[in-house]
């Protein structure tokens, strides 16, 4: 007799699923991991570019936002769109794993 999980799975169709779902979230998370995530701050005055590994690729100021007499200003612009950036990259991931996972909770698993 095979051993049946709640919800009336068999033992040997939950560790197959489990592996799947282990597989399709590597997979995301290499999809994620290379994709490029862009935010701006001030109207596209400054624009800030992240991969999903969190890492910042580059950072874009139109020129007429530089003002010698307001750097501060321009500090919280890049702090914006780079937050931002990132905030996108990391809910790209958090998507990507709760669809890998279709629903199924383990407790202590995931």
């Amino acid at each position: 007799m095979k051993a049946r999980i709640p919800g009336g799975m068999d033992k040997g169709g939950m560790i197959k699923r489990i592996q799947q779902m282990q597989e399709d979230m590597e997979r995301i998370q290499a999809e994620v991991e290379e994709s490029v995530f862009t935010a701006s701050a001030g109207g596209g005055a400054v624009e800030a570019e992240v991969n999903g590994k969190h890492e910042l690729l580059g950072i874009r100021i139109q020129p007429d936002v530089v003002d010698a007499d307001d750097v501060e200003m321009l500090q919280d612009m890049i702090l914006v769109a780079v937050n931002e950036a990132i905030r996108k990259a990391s809910e790209a991931m958090d998507k990507g794993m709760e669809a890998a996972k279709g629903g199924l909770s383990i407790p202590g698993l995931f």
